[in-house]
């Protein structure tokens, strides 16, 4: 269940990335102050640490695969680099680029933990 909850924050947080900047030009700007705010980020990162870490740990303790784990680590390493350090060193675009690849990251290692998981048949992730 976490591997799928954090599938779905980590794409959250790419659509988020890639949309916002659309709405806002057609929006002219309109609800820019109300949408593109730093905290938005920072409540996405914080729901989605604990969750995918959750989730990686628990998959990298029942199947005992530990690269999935560590990439997911990478990506989530990523993403906390682009929403703290990311604007200041690169620049807007910058960010949006490395929170892009760190969500893909985290979302391509909870896929395979969770495929490894089906593939060993194992009870943690059935269907509810």
């Amino acid at each position: 269940m976490s591997d799928k909850l954090a599938i779905t924050l980590s794409t959250a947080c790419a659509l988020h990335c890639l949309m916002v900047p659309s709405f806002l030009i057609v929006t002219s700007g309109f609800f820019t102050l109300s949408i593109h705010n730093e905290l938005i980020h920072y409540a996405l990162l914080s729901l989605a640490v604990p969750i995918s870490l959750i989730g990686l740990y628990s998959g990298h303790k029942k199947h005992n695969e530990p690269s999935f784990f560590y990439i997911g680590i990478t990506g989530l390493a990523i993403l906390t680099s682009a929403v703290f350090i990311g604007e200041i060193v690169f620049n807007n675009f910058g960010e949006e680029i490395l929170s892009v690849i760190g969500s893909i990251i985290v979302v391509y290692a909870h896929f395979r933990n969770y495929q490894t998981c089906k593939e060993i048949d194992c009870s943690c992730h059935a269907e509810i």
